[in-house]
């Protein structure tokens, strides 16, 4: 399937696309940039964390008539390996089976061009292998994936901006790896969806880091906390969701316990943002009553700067629950996993295109403003 030809959409201020980590749940993401990428939205940023990270690669590192079919391309390849066609051939056959089959294939066999067991895992979990080897899966065909996707020359180019959210392994600090500071290869983009343990540690510089979605996996305060900041419309495609049914059985709160985790607080992050940011937006106000012939002074220009005008529209993209869905859905590279969510998610990114909340008027004293598409 490929994307129509993109239209011309122009937005107020940059346009930021931070996606989330959560494996076969990023298929979600290949649906909200088709939307986007059919509506002729160019994204100025694109961030990411673990398969969030993969996917803003793949944008970043490809011409923009060429992006949507990369992405594609990739979603089209870590499913292949899951082609099995067992529901026609048993029909009736309890079901959901032929999907919880995939699930096991996956993890004994691993995924063609993702990742693939590794032999060293068999001496057991206290066999001394390195942190940049102890691992159940090695990850080997991923980089090969990337490299044959992804021109590192385009995406080093900065257009569109490019970060990826890593945590280091030995000192548990959080890094971002921004191809605005710094040039990126693919062992940032490995780095950041290196979930322990089933991937190794991917070496930076010397130093090992982790899946960035063990200590933030929805980095919107990357935008937020940007210098400096400029104004932007932001879509948060958001594949894990916090709220859910009250669980009834140990494998159902083994599902709820990692929504609750990767969802990584977005909530209370986005509520604690919109407070920063109109403490800056009441700052500014502030300054302009200093008398003007104070306002030169260095002190009061010091504290005048933590004030800014910019603002910060904020367009929630949450994933909604399928059915079928439990605590391995993660790892649902099915061909109808796949779909079903690359479609919830184009569905979800037209139906915030459509509204258009970024020409809602807001409050001047109000630095963010949310959008949430689930809630049309």
């Amino acid at each position: 399937m490929t994307a129509k030809q993109p239209a011309s959409l122009a937005l107020p201020g940059q346009v930021v696309l931070v996606l989330q980590g959560g494996g076969a749940l990023g298929a979600y993401q290949l649906g909200v940039y088709e939307a986007m990428h059919e509506a002729g939205i160019h994204v100025d940023w694109v961030i990411g964390t673990s398969i969030g990270a993969i996917n803003a690669a793949l944008i970043a590192g490809n011409a923009p008539e060429h992006r949507f079919a990369r992405l594609d391309e990739f979603w089209h390849r870590v499913t292949d390996r899951t082609r099995l066609d067992v529901a026609a051939t048993w029909p009736g056959f309890a079901p959901g089976w032929d999907k919880t089959f995939a699930k096991l294939m996956i993890i004994g066999g691993g995924i063609a061009g993702f990742f693939q067991p590794n032999p060293a895992s068999w001496f057991g979990p206290l066999a001394h292998l390195g942190v940049d080897r102890a691992s159940y899966y090695k990850i080997a065909p991923l980089r090969d994936t990337l490299v044959s996707l992804v021109d590192f020359e385009l995406l080093n180019a900065g257009h569109p901006r490019l970060t990826v959210g890593a945590v280091n392994a030995r000192t548990g600090a959080m890094r971002y790896f921004d191809s605005r500071d710094q040039r990126l290869n693919v062992e940032h983009i490995m780095s950041s969806g290196a979930l322990p343990p089933a991937f190794p540690a991917v070496r930076i510089d010397g130093e090992p880091y982790w899946d960035g979605g063990i200590y933030s996996n929805t980095p919107v305060e990357v935008v937020l906390d940007d210098k400096p900041r400029h104004s932007s419309v932001i879509f948060s495609a958001q594949v894990w969701n916090p709220a859910g049914p009250e669980p009834q059985s140990i494998w159902q709160i083994a599902e709820r316990q990692k929504d609750i985790q990767y969802a990584s607080r977005t909530e209370s992050h986005i509520a604690r943002q919109q407070q920063i940011h109109r403490l800056r937006h009441v700052i500014r106000e502030l300054a302009k009553r200093v008398p003007e012939a104070e306002r030169d002074a260095l002190d009061v220009r010091e504290l005048a700067a933590w004030g800014c005008e910019t603002t910060m529209r904020l367009i929630k993209l949450a994933a909604p629950r399928l059915d079928g869905d439990d605590q391995l859905k993660d790892i649902d590279f099915t061909p109808s996993g796949i779909a079903a969510r690359r479609r919830a998610g184009y569905e979800a990114a037209m139906r915030a295109i459509e509204a258009r909340p970024w020409e809602a008027p807001m409050d001047p004293i109000e630095g963010l403003s949310v959008y949430s598409a689930d809630e049309e």
